[in-house]
C-alpha cells in the first residue's frame, strides 16, 4: 500500500483538489414541477411560453432555461396538428383599433351536449385589447337575441363605433340592422368566404374551443355556461397574450388608461381611429 498525500495522489492522477473534494448538491425542482403539473392539468392546451409567462406574472423568478428543462423532462410538449393550407388568396386589410370600443367583433360557434342536442354560442370581443365581452349560449340564438345581448353590453361597456361580422343570417337580418342605425353603429361585413378579415374573433374561437368545448362532455347548458364564465375570467384577467405585450386583456387596458378616460381619449384622437396591417393566413 502506497502512503501518499491527497495532494500528491491528485497530481499523479491529473485531478485538481477541488474536483476531489467536490460533492454535488442536486437542486430541488419540486416547486417548479408542482407549478407545471398544476398548469398542465388546468390548461392542457398551453405551451411552454404561455406557462412560463403566466408563472412570471405570478411572481416566480425561475430562469426560463430551468423551467424549459423541467418542462421537457416532464414531456408536456404536445404535437400541433397542421392543416393543409390552400394556395395564397388576395388578403384584405384588417383594422386594428387604437382605443377601446372602436371595433367589436362577433361570431357564432356550435357544439353539442352528450344527449346529441346541438347548441350555439355567440362570442363578442373588443378588438383593441382582445377582451371577451360576452359569450351567449343557448339552443337557438336569433337576431332579436343578438340585439338584446348588445343592449345589455352597452349599459356597462358603452357602445362601439364599428361591429365587424360575417354574412350569417342572424347578422344580415333586419333587427340588427335597425339597432345599428338607431345607435349610430356601423355594421361592417367581411367578404363571403374570407374569415381572415375577422381574424381576431376567429383566433378567440379557436382558443375557446380548445380550452373549453374540446375539454369537457356537457350534460346541460348550465354546465356550459358555468365553465365558460370561469374561462372568461381567466382569459380576461390572468391569461398572458402574446399580442398584448404578454399581458392579459384587462392588465393591458389598465396599463394605458382607465375606463372613465375613454371619451376624452376618443375625442382627442378623432383624426386617427385605427391602424392597418395585412391579415394573417
Amino acid at each position: 500500500m502506497h502512503r501518499l498525500s491527497k495532494s500528491r495522489a491528485c497530481a499523479l492522477l491529473g485531478l485538481t483538489r477541488s474536483l476531489y473534494y467536490y460533492c454535488p448538491r442536486p437542486r430541488d425542482d419540486s416547486p417548479v414541477i408542482e407549478a407545471l403539473e398544476h398548469l398542465a392539468t388546468k390548461h392542457n392546451r398551453w405551451g411552454f411560453k404561455k406557462m412560463f409567462d403566466y408563472l412570471r406574472e405570478q411572481g416566480h423568478r425561475w430562469n426560463h432555461k430551468r423551467v424549459h428543462r423541467i418542462y421537457t423532462m416532464m414531456k408536456l410538449k404536445h404535437r400541433r396538428r397542421h392543416k393543409k393550407r390552400l394556395p395564397a388568396r388576395i388578403k384584405e386589410p384588417l383594422t386594428l383599433p387604437i382605443y377601446p370600443n372602436a371595433v367589436w367583433s362577433m361570431d357564432f360557434m356550435a357544439d353539442s351536449l352528450v344527449s346529441g342536442r346541438r347548441f350555439r354560442i355567440l362570442n363578442i370581443m373588443d378588438d383593441y385589447n382582445r377582451e371577451v365581452l360576452e359569450v351567449t349560449i343557448d339552443m337557438s340564438i336569433r337576431s332579436e337575441r343578438v340585439v338584446r345581448t348588445l343592449n345589455e353590453l352597452i349599459e356597462w361597456r358603452g357602445k362601439p363605433e364599428v361591429i365587424r361580422v360575417d354574412n350569417g343570417p342572424e347578422f344580415i337580418a333586419w333587427p340588427l340592422a335597425k339597432w345599428c342605425e338607431e345607435h349610430e353603429v356601423h355594421l361592417q361585413f367581411i367578404q363571403p368566404g374570407k374569415p381572415t378579415q375577422n381574424a381576431f374573433i376567429e383566433r378567440l374561437n379557436r382558443t375557446y374551443r380548445e380550452e373549453v368545448l374540446d375539454q369537457y362532455l356537457f350534460e346541460s347548458l348550465s354546465q356550459v355556461r358555468a365553465l365558460s364564465q370561469e374561462w372568461i375570467w381567466m382569459y380576461n384577467h390572468e391569461r398572458p397574450h402574446e399580442s398584448l405585450e404578454r399581458k392579459s386583456p384587462r392588465k393591458f387596458l389598465e396599463a394605458r388608461f382607465e375606463p372613465e378616460l375613454y371619451p376624452s381619449f376618443i375625442a382627442s384622437n378623432n383624426q386617427l381611429k385605427s391602424i392597418t396591417f395585412n391579415c394573417p393566413n
